[in-house]
């Protein structure tokens, strides 16, 4: 593969952020999509991460009685159940969709779009099936025991990318063909800085766990400000201060001093448990 500049980066990563956003609104779209992300491999993904817990929180109980299962067998279950004939197209949608977000891998770089989905392949004989079954055609290979479905050139990653929600940064994919003054705005309206963008998240995700653990163990008063803020970063792990202070009804500081609280009283309630 040729150099990837910093813009490509950026806009690969604008794109799964996108993706990763969406969260279903079917109870059976959650579990099927939680279930695709079960199985990262060795990739690290924040737009995946935030799902997780996202659908995690949307599913509460029902996401722990498979936690025992592993990683591999949820993904398969979850491969398995979106190609029977029975199955939604927001199903497969939802499996698709979460499958890439875990093992996709997409590159931009000298200017040529490129998506692969790598699987084992006991999953990817059920791919096959949804795929075809969606319409979306992929270029099939086998690679060191692995198979590899693959998507070459724009108009066919474009294609199925909006075929599982992708919007305004998948336009600013098509928009790349228009000039590098063109490109550069768009890659200034999808937010370049992956280092904020990772600490926001990795902050909101911590808080968000801290949250639901005092909130289980009966530590916080739901009621209270620290509980009512414990309970909006739950539902928005990336939300702003000033997102959770409007939701609220709280100032920033206040928001920001019952964050500090949630977590300096996990870190005792942790304490307190290893005793």
């Amino acid at each position: 593969m040729g150099h990837v500049s910093r813009s490509e980066s950026d806009l690969v990563d604008a794109i799964r952020h996108e993706l990763a956003a969406l969260i279903p609104e079917r109870r059976c779209c959650q579990r099927i999509e939680l279930a695709a992300l079960a199985d990262p491999g060795r990739r690290e993904n924040i737009g995946a991460v935030r799902t997780i817990h996202l659908l995690t929180t949307r599913l509460d109980e029902e996401a722990h009685e498979v936690a025992g299962a592993s990683a591999a067998a949820r993904s398969l279950a979850s491969a398995r159940t979106a190609a029977t004939p029975d199955a939604g197209q927001h199903c497969r949608r939802a499996y698709l969709r979460g499958r890439l977000l875990a093992r996709g891998s997409l590159s931009l770089a000298a200017g040529r779009a490129h998506l692969e989905l790598v699987l084992l392949p006991a999953e990817a004989r059920f791919v096959a099936t949804i795929l075809r079954r969606e319409s979306l055609s992929a270029i099939q290979r086998e690679r060191r025991g692995r198979t590899v479905f693959v998507w070459k050139g724009e108009e066919a990653v474009l294609h199925l990318l909006r075929s599982l929600g992708g919007g305004a940064a998948l336009s600013a994919l098509e928009a790349r063909g228009v000039g590098r003054q063109m490109r550069n705005s768009l890659n200034r309206v999808v937010n370049a800085d992956t280092a904020n963008l990772r600490r926001t998240i990795d902050a909101g995700l911590r808080q968000a766990t801290a949250a639901r653990r005092l909130l289980k163990a009966g530590a916080i008063d739901e009621g209270g400000a620290v509980g009512r803020v414990a309970i909006a970063r739950m539902g928005e792990p990336d939300a702003s201060l000033s997102e959770l202070a409007e939701a609220t009804g709280l100032s920033r500081s206040s928001v920001q001093r019952a964050l500090a609280a949630i977590e300096a009283a996990a870190r005792v309630l942790k304490e307190e448990t290893l005793r």
